[in-house]
């Protein structure tokens, strides 16, 4: 034990010193807005939306009142909605008073080889191509996410100032049920810990990702990339998206408090089946990497209190000492989520829990139904696509 417990010690060493201090938060909000600038380009938000009556009413005005220098224009994309989400973003528009800014387009049906979302976005990246003047930015952005005032022109300005042709936004997600209070903020934790901003934002670093609630991207350097259809079977479409974009040029990926999802998690098992449909994607289908995760997390987030509290003398130092660098490393985003500081030290029980979950990926996929989402098993289409 006593091996064990340094060895996660060691690991929390390198976590905090050396992994592109994930755990810190402040140097990856969105900056305020720069000076307005003489001619600002154009933008086109697309918004894949698949059965969203419930959220566009809500999240559409923030979206359409949005203020933007340049010309600014959104454009719904119906996903074989079978809820009246297109007469529902219509109506909205229409009470806002803003209907000239919205389009909807009727999605065509999913061809083999392709994830809704993606066939979505693809459809939006074809209809900016069709306009006579096209947009020089797309704003890809899920139908939940709700924009406070003011967003969309520090997007484009933070666009400008670091030369990137990607700047997404991790959004902040709703934690207000228990289980999201316990679950939400630990999954942005370990996103960050997967994918560190700074290193995403780091040119020389292979490290690239985004977060799909919030995407604004180059039209030209997408189309350069190959398009939409370059990444069409990925499950995890954004941080294949924001791959396949840095090898085009420079990145941003950064964290907001004024963009949120709307989407609720009321129960436990809304969030396992949330994480379920893409923890083991993300693992590539490997039963190795599948292993190698579970012995990471159970060495990193378990060993630690295992050691605290039975072991004795040594062991029991080192596993406090590993516990409160993990505590530790979690306290920014309890507070940026504001959940309790009671919540830190429970990290354990929490990985114990996505841990459940990632195991719980795995079977999905084994028995053939991993991926679902809203009645599509999509899980190993990017394979497809490739074949």
């Amino acid at each position: 034990m006593i091996w064990l417990a340094c060895l996660s010690l060691l690991v929390w060493v390198y976590l905090l010193a050396a992994r592109g201090n994930f755990w810190r938060l402040s140097p990856d909000m969105l900056p305020a807005k720069s000076a307005t600038r003489a001619a600002a380009p154009s933008v086109l938000a697309v918004v894949p939306a698949r059965n969203e009556a419930d959220v566009i009413g809500r999240t559409l005005p923030s979206l359409l009142a949005q203020d933007h220098d340049g010309p600014f224009h959104v454009l719904l994309v119906d996903d074989a909605s079978d809820d009246g989400t297109a007469e529902a973003a219509k109506r909205a528009a229409e009470a806002a008073g803003v209907k000239h800014r919205l389009s909807v387009l009727s999605g065509d049906p999913l061809p083999p080889g392709w994830t809704g979302k993606l066939w979505a976005m693809n459809q939006g990246l074809s209809f900016a191509a069709r306009q006579e003047t096209p947009p020089d930015l797309l704003l890809f952005t899920d139908a939940d996410i709700a924009y406070s005032p003011g967003v969309l022109g520090r997007l484009v300005a933070q666009r400008e100032t670091t030369n990137a042709v990607l700047v997404s936004l991790m959004v902040k997600l709703r934690a207000e049920s228990l289980a999201e209070r316990f679950l939400v903020p630990a999954f942005v934790y370990f996103f960050r810990m997967l994918y560190p901003f700074a290193w995403v934002r780091d040119p020389q670093n292979a490290c690239g990702a985004a977060a799909g609630g919030s995407m604004l991207v180059d039209r030209q350097a997408l189309e350069n990339a190959g398009g939409i259809a370059a990444i069409r079977g990925s499950l995890i479409d954004d941080c294949a998206l924001g791959a396949l974009m840095k090898r085009q040029g420079p990145v941003w990926l950064g964290l907001t408090d004024e963009v949120h999802s709307l989407r609720e998690y009321p129960h436990f098992g809304d969030i396992a089946e949330m994480v379920s449909r893409s923890a083991y994607t993300e693992l590539r289908y490997s039963p190795w990497r599948l292993l190698g995760a579970v012995l990471g997390l159970s060495l990193v987030f378990l060993v630690p209190p295992v050691a605290a509290l039975a072991g004795h003398g040594a062991t029991r130092l080192v596993g406090f000492l590993a516990f409160g660098a993990m505590v530790l490393s979690f306290l920014p985003m309890v507070r940026f989520y504001r959940t309790g500081l009671w919540t830190a030290p429970l990290m354990p029980l929490i990985a114990l829990a996505y841990l459940f979950f990632t195991l719980s990926s795995a079977l999905q996929h084994w028995r053939g139904h991993g991926g679902a989402w809203k009645g599509r098993v999509q899980a190993g289409l990017n394979k497809a696509a490739r074949s």
